[in-house]
């Protein structure tokens, strides 16, 4: 990991002037369209990378490998910036071969940036670590796989494995890499929904029954008000924009909610829409914004409820009586708690005047249908699960659910991280457990398995001794860096499946393997012909995906091809046809039809144009709660406000020009920020009362719930419109600060949007 803090960041060093100036554009626009431009330039696929706009995202065509917005059928042109450059990072023409590790020792790649790892491009063939050259060398398939096995069945447990996952596999990948690890003998599944969404299944899961959303891609076209919450659209999401900037059109009201005004959170020239592109007409993306403070959002939808009752005592019309009498629990006792919350409290820990929260609270009173979308803003919290059950409180007492143009609707980020839940890559034994095992003839374990947090810590400990990693970046995703990293080194075998060079790969175990794969945009050629793949997007839509490129090496292979051979070799007595599922993933998918709820005739569901839809059972009021009713969450206020003045809370966040761990440069267009990442936004009066100058070297210090400190050193401090007493600054660099204590109590998830750190000048 990189001692020293370098301009660039974990992005491309930089030695030009850095910048920070406000962003007054509309987003997308022009600015995106220049982006694009120049990124299929700097990847050389201006011919390939502009075809790819016109098959993503479409029926015939590859998803989108970035985040996991709905499809819009009724557009020719579904994609955005960040989209195409996330396909065009993976098509280009940059490979990775054996001679390039013969070059390079570890050590020394250690140094380099990860923007330099990345750039490399593809790797071409699985790679073993040798400890003696201190490099990668070509190994086969097969004794890789035997690598892989041998490592397996030889630990005393098989709870010593842990086995990751990032939201880009596909839906078969998945379910068969759960088979393979269930079959094994152990639930050790974390994924990258430990550290985003977690909260939000949990509250979805104990007030309505379901950890999903109720809403889809029609609903959001016909709610009369939609609340974003803890949302950057223009960055984690920006297909959303069209969505925005239609509903203001139509009249509905769109209300932001997060300590920071996003670009997104503004106007929008929707790059499509060519007639308002040449006229450079932008389109209003919010009738209100709201900056609340870090971690207050429980409190703002709490006073948005006193103003619901308020409004009832003088009108009972605006409570959906007959909704809350026949499908509700508990509404008495949340009046009660409501009645007993005083606006001095609310105030106070939403960080907001009563004036701002009351109009925000007519707002929802004004709209017959209403949505409420959130993503990690709302989430990274210790409370963070209280919080999305207050959400659902809310859009309970109008009647908010079940009906058309109103409900929940997390934003989720990866492309299938949905999927990967749905398909059983979840820590804890699905609901389905028992007919997983009587259609595939397995037993599997049902005590609860380790989730990252846990994996981590089982590394230190010793517990885990053989991680493997399908997808992602583990160690930069994961919190508390160092240690992890040090956890990484602890086993005794590391693999990593991948499309390219990464951090991961040089902080490995004892023993390590580089496994390349297919990405989302190849052709996937097996015995039965051309195969695709099905992920699900944040709004329950299953649709296929099919690669149209040529691989990049003939040595690469299919996720599930790997799964498959790793399986093999660790259970050479199974019964379960391995080899078959990979030679026609139909068979998979007649099997994930037996086994997972909606899924039936799989098969046939997905030859429908845009795929089918995972019934929702609380989409048609139907509460699979104890009670069989929705049920209201009665949980006290929390205090958000640290004791001493001095602290400030730190949320990490992502730049524009990067995708999850992913950095495609230094700038951050959206924030007016060039050629810089080791940055910390501060509110200007905070920087003035620490005596602090615009673009001043800071050393940024967080105290551990477990008493420890970490410290990030000569980061540059810059004003930036944020409320008293917030912070913010960029991901991966800021992991760091999260130690491996710092997790909430309520969804296990670390703490990345409320990080305790203390700012004072470099000395």
């Amino acid at each position: 990991m990189p001692d020293e803090p370098r301009q660039g960041g974990f992005g491309p060093v930089t030695d030009g002037a850095w910048s920070s100036s406000p962003y007054h554009h509309a987003a997308a626009s022009w600015g995106a369209a220049k982006s694009v431009g120049t990124i299929l330039f700097q990847q050389r696929e201006l011919v390939r990378g502009t075809h790819s706009m016109f098959v993503m995202n479409h029926p015939t065509g590859y998803d989108c490998p970035g985040c996991a917005w709905p499809d819009d059928k009724k557009l020719t042109l579904d994609f955005c910036e960040n989209g195409v450059k996330h396909v065009t990072w993976e098509m280009t023409p940059k490979r990775v071969k054996r001679e390039f590790f013969a070059q390079h020792t570890v050590t020394e790649l250690a140094d380099w940036t990860d923007f330099d790892l990345e750039n490399e491009g593809r790797l071409t063939e699985p790679m073993v670590y040798d400890a003696a050259s201190d490099k990668y060398v070509p190994i086969g398939w097969d004794e890789a796989f035997a690598m892989v096995g041998d490592a397996l069945r030889g630990l005393a447990s098989p709870n010593e494995a842990s086995f990751y996952t990032s939201g880009r596999l596909s839906n078969e990948a998945t379910f068969l890499y759960q088979l393979l690890a269930r079959e094994y003998g152990t639930n050790n599944l974390p994924d990258c929904s430990n550290m985003c969404h977690e909260a939000s299944g949990r509250a979805l899961s104990a007030s309505i029954g379901t950890g999903k959303g109720t809403c889809d891609l029609a609903d959001w076209e016909e709610a009369d008000a939609l609340f974003i919450m803890g949302v950057n659209a223009a960055s984690n999401a920006p297909r959303m924009l069209t969505a925005l900037a239609d509903a203001t059109r139509r009249g509905a009201q769109v209300v932001h909610i997060n300590p920071l005004v996003e670009a997104g959170a503004t106007k929008t020239i929707v790059p499509h829409e060519m007639v308002d592109m040449a006229l450079f007409k932008a389109t209003s993306v919010s009738d209100m914004n709201i900056q609340v403070r870090p971690g207050g959002d429980l409190a703002l939808m709490r006073g948005m409820a006193k103003v619901v009752f308020e409004a009832a005592e003088s009108d009972p019309t605006v409570l959906d009586s007959a909704f809350l009498e026949q499908y509700t629990a508990e509404f008495e006792a949340y009046r009660d708690l409501v009645a007993a919350t005083g606006w001095d409290e609310i105030t106070t820990q939403a960080g907001l005047p009563e004036a701002e929260i009351r109009r925000a609270g007519q707002v929802y009173l004004d709209a017959d249908r209403t949505i409420i979308a959130w993503c990690l803003g709302i989430t990274q919290h210790e409370h963070g699960v209280d919080t999305v059950r207050e959400i659902t409180n809310l859009l309970l007492l109008r009647g908010n659910i079940g009906r058309p143009g109103a409900g929940p609707s997390p934003v989720r980020g990866h492309s299938n991280v949905q999927g990967n839940r749905t398909c059983g890559i979840d820590h804890r034994p699905p609901p389905w457990t028992d007919k997983l095992d009587e259609v595939c003839g397995i037993v599997s374990p049902r005590t609860h398995g380790l989730d990252t947090v846990n994996t981590v810590e089982g590394m230190h400990d010793g517990s885990v001794k053989v991680f493997v990693g399908m997808g992602g970046n583990f160690v930069l995703a994961a919190p508390d860096t160092a240690y992890t990293a040090a956890g990484l080194r602890k086993t005794e075998l590391t693999v990593q499946v991948s499309t390219k060079l990464n951090r991961s790969h040089l902080v490995h175990g004892r023993k390590a393997l580089i496994l390349p794969c297919l990405g989302r945009t190849e052709k996937d050629e097996q015995v039965a012909g051309l195969q695709g793949v099905t992920v699900e997007d944040a709004m329950s839509m299953v649709h296929i995906s099919r690669g149209k490129r040529r691989p990049a090496s003939k040595e690469l292979k299919s996720e599930m091809a790997i799964i498959a051979g790793i399986a093999k070799a660790t259970l050479p007595d199974s019964r379960t046809p391995w080899q078959w599922y990979v030679d026609d993933y139909d068979r998979l998918r007649d099997v994930m039809a037996k086994v997972l709820p909606g899924f039936e005739g799989f098969n046939q569901l997905i030859k429908n144009p845009g795929g089918f839809r995972i019934p929702q059972p609380a989409r048609e009021r139907v509460f699979h709660t104890p009670s069989g009713r929705a049920e209201f969450s009665l949980a006290p206020m929390p205090n958000v406000i640290p004791a001493d003045e001095d602290v400030l809370i730190l949320q990490t966040m992502r730049s524009h020009d990067q995708w999850n761990t992913t950095i495609y440069s230094a700038n951050d267009r959206y924030r007016g920020i060039k050629n810089l990442r080791e940055l910390i936004f501060l509110n200007e009066d905070d920087m003035r009362a620490r005596g602090l100058t615009e673009g001043e070297f800071v050393d940024i210090t967080s105290t551990s719930r477990d008493g420890s400190e970490r410290t990030l050193r000569r980061f540059r401090a810059l004003k930036y419109d944020l409320p008293r007493g917030a912070a913010a600054g960029y991901m991966p660099e800021m992991n760091a600060l999260i130690g491996i204590a710092d997790y909430s109590t309520q969804s296990d998830q670390p703490l990345m949007k409320n990080v305790a750190v203390r700012v004072a000048a470099s000395v």
